[in-house]
């Protein structure tokens, strides 16, 4: 993958402005019809590629939220990125994304959620949902008329995840209460790997 762009200053961990990375990678990937995290594009697996975009947009820590079973990618640096194993993924994307901020310390300023099934997230777009931070205390990214990941939470609201469920996650949260989300443009959203086509099509884009 080409080089990424690193956010402005997202402040060090431990920082009230420090930014923590949240991968929520514990589906059961029923359409796909296989373990779809391990999937391979271009010779790596659709986790490893998020992971690494979110390592390379300089998010700290980055917390990766995935099935019980899954051993996780080597070759990553072990300090900045934390696992924690969702034991019930039957109880959707928004399970994980709890267990992910239980996880962060309190220090943390705000969490960027990206998707592990988005292997092709630009790194500019997470520069720029960063960038956004300040008056309302949600920011995300909006392409083509719709709004969508990746999605940044201050840590003041994080209370907002408890009012969502199951698979609908932060979509159901951004249609809900637009008064407190800030969208920023950006010029494509990633594609979502959801069948073995979507990931066919990938490979010969």
């Amino acid at each position: 993958m080409g080089s990424v762009d690193r956010p402005q200053a997202p402040g060090p961990v431990g920082h009230p402005d420090a930014v923590a990375g949240v991968v929520l990678a514990a589906g059961r990937s029923r359409r796909f019809r296989a373990p779809k995290q391990l999937a391979l594009l271009r010779g790596k697996p659709l986790l490893a590629h998020v992971l690494d975009i979110a390592l390379e947009a300089g998010l700290e820590p980055v917390v990766a939220v995935v099935p019980v079973w899954l051993t996780p990618p080597a070759g990553r640096p072990s300090h900045r990125l934390r696992w924690i194993r969702n034991p019930n993924p039957e109880r959707g994307m928004a399970h994980s994304l709890r267990l992910a901020l239980q996880a962060l310390e309190e220090a943390t300023g705000a969490a960027l959620v990206l998707l592990g099934d988005q292997p092709t997230l630009p790194g500019n777009a997470i520069a720029a949902v960063i960038a956004a931070r300040g008056s309302r205390p949600v920011v995300a990214a909006r392409a083509q008329g719709r709004i969508g990941h990746p999605v940044l939470i201050e840590r003041s609201h994080w209370w907002l995840v408890d009012e969502i469920s199951g698979d609908g996650g932060l979509r159901t949260l951004l249609q809900a209460r637009p008064e407190l989300v800030t969208p920023v443009s950006v010029a494509m959203h990633a594609a979502d790997v959801d069948t073995p086509e979507d990931l066919r099509a990938m490979e010969d884009a």
